[in-house]
C-alpha cells in the first residue's frame, strides 16, 4: 500500500460469488467512500454487457478493456473498488492495486459460490460444476498471493464488511 498523502483505496478481489459487490457497497457506505465496480465500468465503457463482450470479442479483448479500467480506477484514491473475478490474473493490475490500496481477497467454498451465483447468465465463465472447479483451481494461486484473505463462507455481508473496515483502519 502506498505511503504518500493519498487516501488509499480498498480493493476487493476474488472468485465470482464471494461477495465482492455486496460487501463492497457496505464497506463504502460505512466509510463514506465511493463504491466502484470494474465490471460496471467495463459495461459502461463498452456499451455492452460482459457476456456480450465475451461472445462478440472474446476473453482476450475483454481482459484488455478490464486492465485499462482497473488502471484508471487505481489512479484515483479513497474509493472501494470491487474487481471482476479475473481482474487480478493480470500481474500489472495486481501491482497497481497493491501499490494504491488495501488489497483484500474474499474467498468462499465452491458450494457457497454455486449457491450464490446459481445460473446467472451475466457470468460468461460460470458453467458446470466441473468447469467452475477447474477455473477456481487455476485462479487459486493468484488469489492466495494477495496480502489479505477473508473467508465469506457462512458469514453475513455485514460481518465481512466489518472485518474489512477494521483491516483498513489498521493499515491506512
Amino acid at each position: 500500500m502506498t505511503s504518500n498523502s493519498r487516501r488509499p483505496n480498498i480493493v476487493l478481489a476474488g472468485f465470482m460469488g464471494t461477495g465482492k459487490s455486496t460487501v463492497g457497497r457496505i464497506v463504502a457506505r460505512t466509510l463514506l467512500m465511493p463504491y466502484r465496480s470494474t465490471d460496471a465500468a467495463i459495461v459502461e465503457l463498452a456499451g455492452r454487457s460482459i457476456a456480450e463482450i465475451f461472445a462478440q470479442d472474446g476473453e482476450k479483448i475483454f481482459r484488455r478493456i478490464e486492465a485499462t479500467v482497473c488502471e484508471e480506477m487505481a489512479m484515483r484514491d479513497g474509493q472501494v473498488i470491487d474487481t471482476g473475478g479475473g481482474a487480478l490474473l493480470n500481474p500489472r493490475t495486481r501491482e497497481i492495486f497493491g501499490a494504491t490500496g488495501l488489497l483484500v481477497c474474499l474467498r468462499a467454498d465452491l458450494d457457497t459460490i454455486a449457491a450464490r451465483v446459481g445460473d446467472d447468465p451475466s457470468r460468461p465463465l460460470f458453467g458446470t460444476r466441473t468447469d467452475i472447479e477447474q477455473l477456481y483451481a487455476a485462479r487459486a494461486p493468484i488469489y492466495a498471493s494477495l496480502p489479505f484473505q477473508i473467508d465469506t463462507t457462512g458469514r453475513t455481508p455485514d460481518e465481512v464488511a466489518e472485518e474489512i473496515v477494521e483491516l483498513w483502519k489498521q493499515h491506512r
